[in-house]
This record gives structure tokens, C-alpha cells and sequence, in this order.
């Protein structure tokens, strides 16, 4: 907050201790310039709230603040819609330049990690689902139906079915399970 305060003296800073209502915020604070998230915030799995918040407000930038290795999460964090990425480690300084690149509309590299691998194909086919097919597939790990998902989203149980076959698609599954096991092995689940 402090890094904010001093880039952005006359910001008003809205926090926000749960996903659920940092997206709640997004959705309703029309003044939005700029969005802090960490990967463990309450609510999130894996990268599923940077996704789920761009989703919600795509022309505002997010900046990851995460003590995950930068190494591995600066790729994945850009593919779900974020600027960059921030260490919590990082000093307050670097901390200051990321907020006013984030907020001139600049993509943000402060990481401390070596070069970026590639991609695998696994990564790949889970940053290539849609936002609502995020969520669903989200719902399907915390083991709900697709009635119960289709409430949540305020869609008809027909398009939770559809965004569901478009995952397996996607994931190269054939059920669910299957779904679900993947989606944790290939990282979904892990906020580390």
C-alpha cells in the first residue's frame, strides 16, 4: 500500500481479503486504475484469480504481488491476463517502478529468477481455457455439479454441459475425473 500511496498519492485504495470479493470490487468501483493480487488470496486456486479478475475488468491491469518463484509464475500469470509479477521480497523501490509502469499501461518484468522455460503443452492447454470455462472447471474441483455450477454462474445447466466438453477438449481427457486430476497435475491447484 505504501508503494501505491507514493506513485499515486490521491489513489483510494480498496482492499480486499477474499477472491470472491476482490471480484465483487472489480465489478462495482468504476474508478478502477490498477489491481495487487496475491496468488494465495482466500478463495483462489492456482492462477484461477488473476484469470477470473481479468475476466471481470480485462482493461485493467493486475500486477501479481506473490512470494511463488518468479521463474515459473511470470509466464503463467501474463497468459491469465496479468501485467507482471512482483516478489513480496522485492524492495520497496522496484516495488514503485512496477506500480507506475502498471499504471502507464506498461507490462511489468521485476522477477529475480533466471530465464523463463518454455511453456509445456500441459501449461499451454490450461491457459487456453476461457474464463467460463475456468470457472466451470473450477466448480468441478471443488467437486460440485453442474447444477450446483450452472446456479453459481447464473447459467443453464445446457451451457455448463457445453463449457465441460469443451474442457476435456482442451485438457485431452475423457470425463470429469479425469478433468480434475488434470487440471491439479497440470498446476491448476497448486498456488505455491
Amino acid at each position: 500500500m505504501l508503494a501505491v500511496a507514493t506513485v499515486r498519492p490521491t489513489a483510494r485504495i480498496v482492499e480486499a481479503g477474499t477472491l470472491a470479493r476482490a471480484a465483487t470490487l472489480a465489478a462495482e468501483t468504476d474508478d478502477l486504475l490498477l489491481m495487487l493480487l496475491d496468488l494465495k488470496m482466500p478463495g483462489a486456486i492456482g492462477y484461477s484469480g488473476v484469470a477470473l479478475l481479468h475476466a471481470e475488468r480485462p482493461a485493467v491491469p493486475i500486477l501479481v504481488v506473490s512470494s511463488a518463484d518468479p521463474a515459473r509464475a511470470l509466464p503463467e500469470v501474463r497468459r491469465f491476463g496479468a501485467v507482471g509479477f512482483l516478489s513480496k521480497d522485492a524492495d520497496l523501490a522496484a516495488i514503485e517502478r512496477a506500480v507506475a509502469a502498471a499504471l502507464d499501461g506498461e507490462a511489468v518484468t521485476v522477477d529475480r529468477g533466471g530465464p523463463h522455460d518454455a511453456v509445456s503443452d500441459a501449461a499451454a492447454r490450461v491457459a487456453s481455457l476461457t474464463p467460463t470455462q475456468l470457472k466451470v472447471l473450477l466448480g468441478v474441483l471443488d467437486g460440485r455439479y453442474n447444477k450446483e455450477i450452472a446456479h453459481d454462474l447464473g447459467i443453464s445447466e445446457a451451457t455448463v454441459r457445453a463449457h465441460m466438453t469443451a474442457v476435456l477438449r482442451k485438457l485431452d481427457v475423457t470425463n470429469r475425473t479425469q478433468a480434475a486430476l488434470a487440471a491439479r497435475a497440470l498446476g491448476l491447484g497448486i498456488t505455491d
